[in-house]
């Protein structure tokens, strides 16, 4: 069954809209980065069967997955987040992505020399090459029933270019830092047209249905404060204007945009003035700090350490609730200092999210 990105069911739980506009609410909102996906026994069910980026360009099989966190746990969910991955934007400049067991994503061909760039797609036509993901948004918007808002998302130019050349994860991101300091001319050409794909598939993600988007900058923190400030800070800038600027120009709403630059702690005073309502910390920045720095000029999401989710309920209770008392009454959407870890327990998870919702609405009573 198809379903058109129109007449979408309305929404019965805008909690996290609302927190995101900077109006009071009665708690703070809550969802998990990668909440749909690896922990979940359920998913498992579905990968036996399918191949990861089968699952992403399958749009049954990713709303699917998509409503999974939320069928299991329910109102302890004030957010959903599509199933795909960040690296569908490398695919879509035409470079070959497979995700290997007990290994993650490989690029059989990475960029080596700037000479490499010749092979990329120079006009990509991103809603042709991603439109799999489009179909999944405004599909999940459908079968959601408005229970909870959707999330739509990317990953930021740098974080992107490393993997490009990298070929996958890596430790010291040499071989791509390398290229800004020996190849400077191409890193800013790969990273500004990173971002022009980016825009056009943020937008298009808006106007298949989602309400809200994150840029995820994974490795923003490899980056000294210089070179994040020169390389990462100007094109996750110009994504949210341009974003903004293209929505307006279409005549679509304008949705709560959420910036994450993992381990960028240097960084967080200038990533408050660069148009995103919501900056989401890592678990190494301590919330009152936080709240220092960003002055309530934004909404502050996060952060508990995922790894405390293996820590027995006590250290998880404990800790969530040292984490949202820190938040205080400023404006927080619950979440952790990254994304949940693949050997997590769902009832781990359960009683975090539990004692997020429990405290912060009891500080604000």
């Amino acid at each position: 069954m198809s379903f058109s990105p129109v007449n979408f069911p309305p929404l019965k739980n805008d909690l996290i809209l609302r927190v995101s506009r900077g109006e009071k609410v009665e708690r703070a909102p809550i969802w998990i980065m990668r909440q749909a996906g690896r922990y979940l026994p359920e998913f498992h069910t579905v990968r036996q069967h399918h191949s990861f980026f089968d699952i992403c360009r399958t749009p049954e099989l990713a709303c699917e997955l998509t409503l999974q966190p939320i069928d299991r746990y329910g109102p302890l969910l004030d957010a959903s987040i599509i199933f795909s991955d960040i690296l569908v934007i490398p695919q879509a400049l035409g470079l070959e992505v497979i995700m290997e067991p007990g290994r993650g994503p490989v690029f059989p061909a990475p960029l080596v020399t700037p000479d490499d760039m010749q092979r990329l797609v120079k006009d990509v036509n991103v809603d042709e090459a991603l439109g799999y993901v489009y179909k999944a948004i405004t599909l999940t918007r459908h079968r959601l029933d408005g229970r909870v808002p959707l999330y739509g998302f990317i990953g930021a130019p740098w974080t992107l270019m490393a993997y490009m050349i990298e070929g996958g994860g890596a430790k010291s991101l040499h071989k791509s830092k390398s290229w800004l300091w020996k190849h400077t001319e191409a890193s800013h050409e790969l990273l500004q047209r990173i971002t022009d794909v980016a825009v056009t598939f943020l937008v298009g993600q808006v106007r298949a249905g989602a309400q809200m988007l994150q840029v995820f900058d994974s490795w923003a923190g490899e980056l000294s404060p210089h070179d994040f400030t020169t390389y990462s800070l100007p094109y996750i800038k110009q994504i949210a204007a341009r974003v903004k600027e293209e929505l307006t120009a279409q005549g679509l709403d304008q949705v709560p945009m959420t910036i994450f630059a993992k381990g960028a702690w240097f960084a967080l005073e200038q990533l408050v003035d660069i148009g995103y309502e919501v900056v989401s910390l890592d678990w190494t920045i301590d919330p009152e700090y936080a709240r220092q720095v960003t002055k309530g000029k934004v909404v502050l999401q996060g952060n508990m350490d995922p790894s405390v989710l293996y820590g027995g309920n006590d250290a998880i209770i404990e800790t969530a609730t040292r984490m949202v008392k820190a938040f205080g009454n400023s404006q927080h959407i619950g979440n952790l200092g990254h994304g949940v870890l693949p050997t997590v327990d769902p009832e781990a998870l359960k009683v975090y999210l539990e004692t997020v919702q429990r405290v912060s609405a009891e500080i604000r009573q």
